[in-house]
């Protein structure tokens, strides 16, 4: 997963100046998911959804840096590793603090200790992991002079002050050596060695790679800076990181097929939401960016890949999201999931096989005061007491709302949002699991209509 890549930002949709060979290639090879959804449009909420396959609003996990992945959530790490997969989590975490005795990024302290929430109590064998964004280059440390935002690599001679946020293993040791250069490198440094033990072992493995490009800071190295050297600041480090983050992909990739792997794994990709405002991301001509329940902030570009399954490409334009991965990976692997818990995501893997022909649940989300419901063409769009309703299908740039002229779906998908609230509601206040972690955590419901 990508970190606030846009829906435009890549050559499979279109983009013609930021170069992303591997992912065009892998794209045109699988299953391209044409009407792919973050299930928020921020880092956290989506990151939860993809984990429990729930909508973050049962999971507390309302907004960036909000609430914890709580530890009663049944993950999919845990899941495949009760099934004999070993699990790793390689990148961005955002679902919660690493260290409960140091001062570490943004929650990280010793006074949030009730916010300390590492992947070792979600069901991950290996960990290398930030609690939140780092510099895509050099991702430790920041020039003395800087706007934040984007730089040029740092020169030897250049002063440096540390960034403030470490990487963490799975023991809660701070990360401290190969920590220089290119963050995707750095991270897929790590998903290498943990993919060839699981092949010499013999056993199956779940790698979670969660890439921090092309979130802010964004900075490329010498190389990638180079390919879009008569571009301005922002933007040759913009795409200089992207097609820095494409080449460990496909670095990735022939790693697989040199091990023999790669006919038979899943790949799966996407991004936490729409491309940052202010920034040259681009949602394409789709409305809004991050923060934005509109198409641009949660249309994400996506694709599936899974050589010994599938063989012919296809383009998937039912709507789907990343709440939809745990029960589509379980379909895969044939992995049940337990009763007594509510889960919001469907399996896509009946649509890919053809053996479904549409979904049988509406897409919901919920952020800050706005909430959507997606049914097939039509989406509703709430934000601050005033509903609006597209066919995206005819308007898929949200232009034209038809809530005056189609009163009665605008009715229905509204009911369909108030009820799923209440049930998120439910969730959260701890009607599955209890309330040990809810009290722990002391968040208040957040109710979008208020």
């Amino acid at each position: 997963m990508a970190d606030d890549l846009g829906w435009g930002d890549v050559g499979f949709n279109g983009n013609k100046i930021i170069k992303t060979p591997v992912l065009d290639g892998l794209a045109s090879e699988g299953v391209k998911m044409e009407r792919f959804y973050s299930a928020g449009p921020l880092s956290s909420p989506t990151r939860a959804s993809v984990l429990t396959g729930r909508n973050p609003f049962r999971t507390g996990v309302f907004s960036a840096n909000e609430g914890i992945l709580r530890p009663e959530e049944i993950t999919l790490p845990e899941l495949l590793k009760t099934a004999g997969y070993q699990t790793g989590h390689f990148g961005k975490w955002h679902l919660g603090t690493l260290t409960a005795t140091e001062t570490d990024a943004n929650r990280g302290r010793p006074e949030n200790k009730h916010l300390y929430n590492p992947p070792v109590l979600h069901g991950y064998d290996v960990a290398f992991v930030t609690e939140s964004k780092v510099p895509t280059f050099d991702p430790m440390v920041k020039p003395r002079e800087n706007n934040g935002r984007f730089w040029d690599y740092i020169q030897e001679t250049e002063t440096t002050l540390s960034y403030g946020t470490a990487y963490w293993d799975i023991n809660g040791n701070r990360e401290t050596d190969g920590l220089t250069g290119d963050d995707s490198r750095i991270i897929i440094d790590r998903v290498l060695p943990f993919i060839d033990r699981s092949v010499t072992e013999e056993k199956p493995f779940f790698s979670v790679v969660w890439f921090h490009t092309p979130h802010l800071p964004c900075v490329a190295g010498p190389e990638h800076a180079a390919l879009y050297r008569n571009y301005p600041l922002e933007e040759r480090n913009y795409y200089g990181c992207i097609t820095a983050m494409d080449e460990q992909i496909g670095r990735l990739v022939s790693f697989l097929k040199n091990k023999q792997v790669y006919e038979n794994t899943i790949i799966l990709f996407c991004s936490d939401n729409g491309p940052e405002l202010n920034t040259p991301g681009t949602a394409g001509d789709y409305k809004g960016k991050k923060r934005s329940l509109h198409e641009g902030g949660i249309r994400v570009p996506a694709f599936m890949v899974w050589p010994d399954r599938i063989k012919t490409p296809q383009v998937l334009k039912e709507p789907c999201s990343t709440s939809d991965y745990l029960p589509s990976l379980l379909d895969m692997t044939g992995i049940a999931y337990p009763t007594g818990r509510e889960l919001d995501g469907e399996s896509f893997w009946s649509l890919i096989t053809g053996k479904a022909q549409a979904k049988k649940k509406e897409l919901v989300f919920c952020s800050g005061h706005q909430g959507a419901v997606i049914e097939g063409n039509y989406k509703l769009y709430y934000s601050e007491g005033q509903y609006e309703l597209y066919d995206i299908e005819d308007d898929p740039y949200e232009k034209h709302s038809l809530a005056e002229q189609l009163p009665d779906i605008t009715k229905r998908l509204r009911k369909v949002l108030l009820a799923q609230l209440e049930s998120y509601e439910s969730s959260f206040s701890g009607k599955e699991y209890g309330r040990e972690s809810y009290d722990k955590v002391g968040q208040d419901w957040w109710n979008i209509t208020k």
